[in-house]
């Protein structure tokens, strides 16, 4: 069967079998393929009522594909695109951090070989790690060096 041909629940199968998706995220990619009014929402229904569709997996899977590169800010934002329920969201926010230091030293451990000698370097690493999604005083914090806890 052609991809064309798949109906909006092998569509959605089909994405839901690569990775998790949200249900916000799954109505904004079928949504150009329903034919007839309410179609999608029904089928998204007893795609979740099967427990084919989980928020708390699409977080759990975010946080373990994302955490070890990036900071808590960077994760947030993340997931509200993905149309988390914002309950949600900040339990996992929340649950970074507690590790949101050392993430951040072992992310700047791999980009960095060095601590920063001059001003201009020191910003480029703090941009890096901004970048990345850690707060300002965990990115002062690991440029400080490892003695400053």
């Amino acid at each position: 069967m052609r991809v064309s041909q798949l109906s909006l629940k092998g569509r959605a199968l089909r994405l839901l079998g690569g990775r998790e998706h949200s249900r916000a995220e799954l109505e904004r990619k079928l949504e150009p393929h329903e034919q007839e009014p309410g179609q999608l929402q029904r089928v998204l229904d007893e795609l979740q009522a099967k427990g084919f569709i989980s928020e708390q997996r699409v977080v759990e899977s975010v946080l373990h594909r994302r955490a070890g590169k990036l900071g808590a800010g960077r994760i947030r934002q993340e997931l509200q695109q993905k149309g988390i329920a914002d309950e949600l969201v900040a339990q996992a926010v929340q649950q970074l951090r507690a590790t949101e230091l050392d993430r951040a030293r072992q992310v700047w451990q791999r980009r960095f070989a060095a601590p920063p000698q001059d001003a201009a370097e020191r910003a480029r690493q703090s941009r890096f790690l901004a970048a990345r999604g850690f707060g300002g005083e965990v990115i002062r914090r690991v440029l400080a060096g490892r003695d400053e806890e």
